[in-house]
C-alpha cells in the first residue's frame, strides 16, 4: 500500500521502512497512523524477517539532519492540553511500545539527531545503529513537560537510573560515545556507514530461524518488562497532569514563537 511518510519496500527477507516527512521527521498524529500501518503491513508479511527502519527519501540517504525532532508541536493546539491529551499520548505510545513487543527484530539505523519522541521511538526498537555525527535526548523538560511515548521508563532501563535523570531532568543531548558507553545505542559508525551496518546487521538476524527469533524477543521483554506496564500508566497520568498545566502552554507556545519561556510553576 502507498504512505505519505514511509517508503515500505524489501531487501531480500529484511522489510524497509524510510521515514520521511521533511524537515525534521515530526511526529505527527498523521505519521505515528502510518506507523502502525507500516507495523501492520510488515508483521503480516511472511517473506520478512527482520526489519530496517531508517529516515531519509530513501534507503540510500546519506544523512537527514534529523532522524526525527521528536512530536509535532504545532499540533499542540491549547485544546490539546485541556480535552483528550492522556488519550492522544497513549495513541502514541502504544504504537512505539508495539516496536518494543514487535515480533521480529527491528534495527534502526539513526542517521540523525533523534530527540525527544524520536529518541524514544528509537530506544524502543530491538538495535539501534547511530551516525556518530548524531545525537540523541529528551528535551521535554525544556517544554515544561516530560516524555510520553515511554521516555521515563526506557531510558533508565538502558542507560541506569542516575544518567537518565540527569538527561531527563536537564533536556542535554546524549553524545554517541555516552550513549555507546551505556548501552543506549548497540554500535556508533561514521554516518556514511550508518544504514549498510544497519542493514548488514538485519539481514544476518533475518537468517536466523523465525520461531526461535520470536520466542527470544518475547522472553527478553517478559524479564524485562515486568513493571514497564505500570511504569507506563504512571508516565502517561503524570503527562496528562503537566500537560493542563500554564506552563506546558506556555513552552509550546515558546517553542513556536521561537522565544524562551517564560515558566511561573502553574
Amino acid at each position: 500500500m502507498g504512505y505519505e511518510f514511509f517508503q515500505v519496500g524489501r531487501d531480500g527477507a529484511v522489510g524497509v521502512a524510510v521515514m520521511n516527512r521533511p524537515p525534521v521527521n515530526a511526529l505527527s498524529a498523521a505519521l505515528m497512523g502510518e506507523l502502525a500501518a507500516v507495523l501492520d503491513e510488515l508483521e503480516a508479511d511472511e517473506q520478512v524477517r527482520a526489519v530496517l527502519l531508517t529516515a531519509g527519501e530513501d534507503i540510500r540517504t546519506r544523512s537527514a539532519k534529523f532522524f526525527c525532532a521528536g512530536a509535532d508541536i504545532k499540533e499542540f493546539g491549547e485544546t490539546f492540553f485541556t480535552a483528550g491529551a492522556r488519550e492522544t499520548v497513549k495513541r502514541g505510545s502504544d504504537i512505539v511500545t508495539r516496536l518494543q513487543r514487535f515480533p521480529k527484530p527491528v534495527v534502526v539505523a539513526i542517521n540523525g539527531n533523534a530527540l525527544g519522541g524520536g529518541c524514544e521511538l528509537v530506544m524502543a526498537c530491538h538495535i539501534r545503529v547511530l551516525a556518530a555525527e548524531a545525537v540523541l535526548g529528551q528535551p521535554e523538560i525544556r517544554l515544561g513537560i516530560i516524555p510520553g511515548y515511554g521516555g521515563t521508563q526506557r531510558l533508565p532501563r538502558l542507560m541506569g537510573r542516575g544518567l537518565a535523570l540527569e538527561y531527563l531532568l536537564t533536556g542535554d543531548n546524549i553524545s554517541p560515545e555516552l550513549a555507546l558507553r551505556t548501552g543506549l545505542v548497540n554500535h556508533v559508525v561514521p554516518l556514511e556507514e550508518c544504514v549498510p551496518t544497519a542493514l548488514g546487521i538485519a539481514r544476518k538476524l533475518s537468517e536466523q530461524a523465525p520461531l526461535a527469533v520470536r520466542y527470544t524477543i518475547e522472553a527478553v521483554n517478559a524479564g524485562l518488562d515486568r513493571g514497564i506496564d505500570e511504569g507506563l500508566e504512571v508516565e502517561l497520568g503524570c503527562m496528562a497532569k503537566v500537560l493542563a498545566t500554564e506552563d506546558a502552554i506556555e513552552g509550546g507556545l515558546a517553542f513556536v514563537q521561537k522565544r524562551p519561556p517564560q515558566f511561573k510553576g502553574k
